[in-house]
Parts: structure tokens; C-alpha cells; sequence
């Protein structure tokens, strides 16, 4: 059964992704998914979309804006391009998207059960339900516009999907995962949390049962008997002991009935408003450690490794930070900003995207891939090494003490490895 596994706030973006970055994030995610399903199967996919911050940290290693709303849609639009082409190598496909193609998702799944042989009735059930959950039982002001159900043929799934706040001008993207979930109604959140506006209501939470069943019973009453009931009162205000609420949705008195704190999950994230990458947004340690294994550690060691003839440092970056989104665990992933300093960002954050850079991390990950499926796994492992020589160097190595001179040095070369934003 599905798990909401948690959520990121993100500033609402409006804008189009330019079909240069468009084609290579497709074939770069495409590329990282297929490297998962070779390392880790389909399941740990699911799980990998299911996760707020390694998302968000996928988008800005694929070059989007690192922290906008628009990561959501152009993510699962790549990753729908790309995986959907090879879904039957795969074993797993997109289903709906943003707006009318939301509604499509019931139509898309039910194609997929008639192929495969999975129920699909139960499949277009748990959709509506996952939409349900976020858009109806927890209201906390967000109106959906965006779904995504991506299923296996073994039946999981992920739901990623998205809401608006036109008031606070954000984003809500939700994230859920076919396990561990016993019911759609009590508990299915790992966490509803964000940016902390107070309480907000949640119909799913454990101690919710009463002003579930109380619903329930409301439901079924005539509807001017109930009518009746709230006139009176208005007309005679609510008991003292009631503390002015009504009983379906009583105030938080520190049992949760009904309604559930913000901030309540590491998982979960709330990306700032502003464009630029800044030094608090970085584990700087961490970005010390990609750093120093890029451009402190012999060139030609990684060429031996790797077999490509003149990779340099600046390739070497991108690839570390490509090897941890595949190999990293979920802890690595709670400074998605960071990621932004494999290919850059469209909007000029913290770079313009390097787009010769970038076509060499599709060209390596591409060739070690085709190679690992011919049985020779060198590049592979490579790859994955890249990630551990970066941990090891991490250990030893000092934080990134000028971070502006980090940003310079990339903003000065970006003209030598072709940078381009989306206005060009």
C-alpha cells in the first residue's frame, strides 16, 4: 500500500524550459533512472521519486532553476519523455502531468492494466484517492493542478503531484510511495509540512477518528435536520468546554485531533525565495569535498578510470555530483542547492548551464551504461567511485571558505564551456 512520504514548498515560477535543456534533461534523467533500475531495481526508483529532497536535488543536477516551482513539471516531463520510450526495456511509465493531462491519468492507466494485466480499477482508485488526500482531507490551502502516478509492471507506484497557493504565490509538491500504507484515511502521511502557518486541518491523522466517524454519521442525516442543528448554533453559540470550535475539527490540545503541526518531517523541504545560490543554501563541507576530489586529485587518475582520453576536472565535477544522486543515501540530499553546481542553472544560478559539460556527463553515464549491459561493468564502478572518493576526501577536507570565489571561478569559464541560460 502507498505512503505519503512527505512534501516541498517551493516559490511559484512561471516560464518555459528552452528545448536545448529540455532534450538534455530528458536524456540525462533518463539515463540516471536507468542506471538506478541496473544498481537498484524498480523498487528503489519509486522510492527515489518518493523523496522530497532527492527530487529537488535530481531537478538541479539537470539544470532547472534549483529551487522554483517549475522543477515539478519540467522533472516528470523529461522523465515522461524518457521513460515512457523505453518502457517496456524499463518496466515502468509515467502516467498524467499538469493540468489536462492530470485528467488523462485514469485513460493512461487503464491502458497500461489492459497490457500488462494489473487491476487497473484499483490502480485509477488509488490515484483518485492520493488526489483526494491532498487536495480535500488535508486542507492546508494548496489547490492541486499537477499528478504524476509512475507504475511499475510488478504494480508499485509513486504519485509526485503538485498544488498552488496563488495567496502566498507557492507551490506545494506532494510525494507518495505504494509501501507500508494499511489506509488511505488514517495516517497515510509520513508528514504534511512546510513552511509553519499554524494548524492546519487533517482529516488522516490517527486521533481524527471520531470527527471521521462523526462526518460519516452527518452524511447520512436528512439535510434539514442538520440544517436545523447549525442555526441553532449560531443562535446560541458554542459551550464554553468546546472552546469555540466545532467538535468536527477541535483545536490542537496536544493530541492531534485533526489537525497536524507544520515541520514535522526531515524529509520534507522548504526552498527560499531568492534566485541565487548563497552559501547558507550549500553544506559547504560537502561542496569542499566535490570540490577538492574535482580539482585536487590527479586528472589523469580518472582518465585511467574511466578510459576517456582528456576528462578534465571541470566533467569530474558533474559526474560526482551525478554519481551521488544515483549512489548517495538520503541523507546526502538535505541541501538540494548544492546539486546545482553539476550543470548549472537556466536562470544564470548559480551558473549559466555548461552545455559542453553537460553533453560529456550524458556521453560518459550513456557509454558506461551501454557497456555495463555488454557485461563490462569498469565505467560503472567507476562512476559509483567517484562518489566514495568524494566521501573519503570529505572527511579530511575544510569547508569551502570563499563560496563567492566558487561561484566566480565557474561564472569567468562559462563562456569556454558554451554556458547558456533561457534567455539565449
Amino acid at each position: 500500500m502507498a505512503k505519503s512520504t512527505g512534501h516541498a514548498d517551493l516559490p511559484l515560477h512561471t516560464g518555459i524550459v528552452p528545448k536545448w535543456l529540455a532534450d538534455r534533461m530528458r536524456d540525462l534523467g533518463t539515463l540516471i533512472v536507468e542506471s538506478l533500475l541496473i544498481q537498484y531495481g524498480k523498487k528503489e526508483v519509486l522510492r527515489r521519486l518518493s523523496d522530497p529532497l532527492w527530487f529537488q536535488s535530481l531537478g538541479a543536477v539537470l539544470g532547472m532553476d534549483w529551487h522554483s516551482s517549475g522543477i515539478t513539471t519540467s522533472v516528470m516531463y523529461a522523465l515522461k519523455r524518457g521513460i515512457n520510450a523505453r518502457a517496456r526495456d524499463f518496466g515502468l511509465c509515467v502516467c498524467g502531468g499538469r493540468g489536462k493531462y492530470s485528467r488523462r491519468t485514469p485513460e493512461e492507466l487503464m491502458f497500461l492494466a489492459n497490457a500488462t494485466g494489473l487491476d487497473g480499477n484499483q490502480l485509477v482508485n488509488n490515484s483518485k484517492l492520493v488526489a483526494k488526500v491532498d487536495s480535500t482531507a488535508v486542507q492546508d490551502g494548496f489547490q492541486l493542478y499537477q499528478h504524476n502516478f509512475i507504475l511499475s509492471n510488478e504494480g508499485d507506484w509513486a504519485v509526485v503531484q503538485q498544488g498552488m497557493n496563488t495567496q502566498t504565490r507557492t507551490a506545494r509538491r506532494y510525494h507518495w510511495c505504494s509501501e507500508n500504507l494499511k489506509s488511505f484515511i488514517e495516517e497515510p502521511h509520513a508528514a504534511v509540512t512546510g513552511e509553519n502557518q499554524g494548524q492546519i486541518l487533517n482529516l488522516t491523522a490517527l486521533n481524527a477518528n471520531e470527527t471521521r466517524s462523526g462526518i460519516l454519521t452527518i452524511s447520512r442525516e436528512n439535510p434539514d435536520k442538520i440544517i436545523g442543528e447549525f442555526k441553532k448554533i449560531q443562535e446560541l453559540g458554542l459551550p464554553e468546554n468546546m472552546g469555540g470550535k466545532l467538535p468536527l475539527v477541535s483545536q490542537n490540545d496536544g493530541t492531534n485531533d485533526g489537525f497536524m503541526p507544520a515541520n514535522a518531517s526531515e524529509r520534507s523541504i522548504v526552498m527560499p525565495f531568492h534566485h541565487d545560490v548563497r552559501a547558507e543554501d550549500v553544506d559547504l563541507k560537502r561542496l569542499g569535498g566535490v570540490l577538492a576530489t574535482a580539482y585536487e586529485t590527479d586528472p589523469k587518475d580518472f582518465e585511467s578510470l574511466l578510459l576517456t582520453p582528456g576528462l578534465g576536472p571541470r566533467t569530474l565535477q558533474s559526474l560526482t555530483l551525478v554519481s551521488e544522486v544515483i549512489h548517495g543515501t538520503p541523507s546526502r540530499f538535505q541541501d538540494p542547492a548544492r546539486f546545482s553546481f553539476a550543470h548549472g542553472g537556466k536562470d544564470g544560478h548559480p551558473f549559466p548551464v555548461p552545455l559542453r559539460v553537460y553533453d560529456e556527463s550524458i556521453r560518459i553515464l550513456g557509454d558506461a551504461i551501454e557497456k555495463s549491459r555488454m557485461g563490462y561493468n569498469d565505467k560503472s564502478q567507476c562512476i559509483k567511485r567517484l562518489h566514495i572518493t568524494a566521501l573519503q576526501i570529505e572527511r579530511h577536507c575544510d569547508p569551502v571558505a570563499d563560496f563567492d570565489a566558487v561561484l566566480e571561478h565557474d561564472r569567468i569559464n562559462s563562456a569556454n564551456w558554451e554556458g547558456r541560460t533561457e534567455g539565449q
